[in-house]
């Protein structure tokens, strides 16, 4: 059973009972007021941080451990390009191109399927001549890839005649024109070369030769 409420026995009573309740009122009435003064700093705090701040990112757990994969190595494909082209390109000076050569006394060449009318046409000049290269001076190495970028410079540009000068070989040790000979084996090596002839005298006579590209896709 609930117990009775006490009596109020006088107006007395009834005042301290109302001043009771106004107070508990007014109590409640300051904790909100109180609360709600500290959400408004609470929000103030924050807003000013947020713009001296920026944006703020949450930083990764370090406890764990990256589990991101690594790309694939890339594949050299340049590189593997470079290498084959320098396989094609390699020409060897131990070729023997006395059997090529035609017995007469400018030894010209022509490859085979290459009629003797383009030799001809070559030492008389018919062919313009686009491009020259001196290997005066060069050592054995050196004068070979010299030639042969030289050469691949020609063919990708749709060059179709030059002149290589070699020197007749009379500052050599015996006066042997062995750079002569080694460029003649070098040039028979290579597929670009159709045909080569000494050139005229005022060309250079016994120390160059003319000498007829393909035709590449160029032209």
């Amino acid at each position: 059973m609930k117990s009775a409420s006490p009596r109020l026995r006088s107006l007395t009573d009834l005042k301290q009972v109302k001043q009771a309740i106004d107070d508990q009122a007014r109590q409640a009435a300051q904790a909100e007021a109180q609360r709600a003064e500290a959400r408004k700093r609470n929000a103030s705090a924050r807003e000013l941080f947020v713009r001296a701040a920026g944006a703020v990112q949450t930083l990764p757990d370090k406890r764990h451990a990256a589990t991101t994969k690594l790309p694939p190595e890339p594949i050299p494909r340049q590189h593997l390009r470079d290498q084959q082209a320098v396989l094609h390109e390699a020409i060897s000076d131990e070729f023997d191109v006395s059997t090529l050569l035609d017995v007469d006394d400018q030894l010209s060449f022509r490859r085979p399927g290459i009629g003797s009318d383009v030799t001809r046409k070559l030492r008389k000049g018919d062919w313009s001549i686009q491009r020259q290269l001196d290997l005066h001076g060069l050592r054995t190495d050196d004068a070979r890839t010299a030639l042969t970028g030289f050469i691949r410079e020609a063919c990708q540009q749709g060059i179709r005649c030059v002149r290589i000068v070699h020197g007749k070989g009379l500052g050599s040790p015996g006066k042997a024109p062995v750079l002569k000979h080694k460029v003649h084996g070098w040039l028979v090596q290579k597929c670009e070369i159709l045909a080569f002839v000494q050139a005229r005298p005022a060309e250079g006579g016994a120390g160059a030769l003319v000498v007829l590209l393909q035709a590449s896709a160029r032209t």
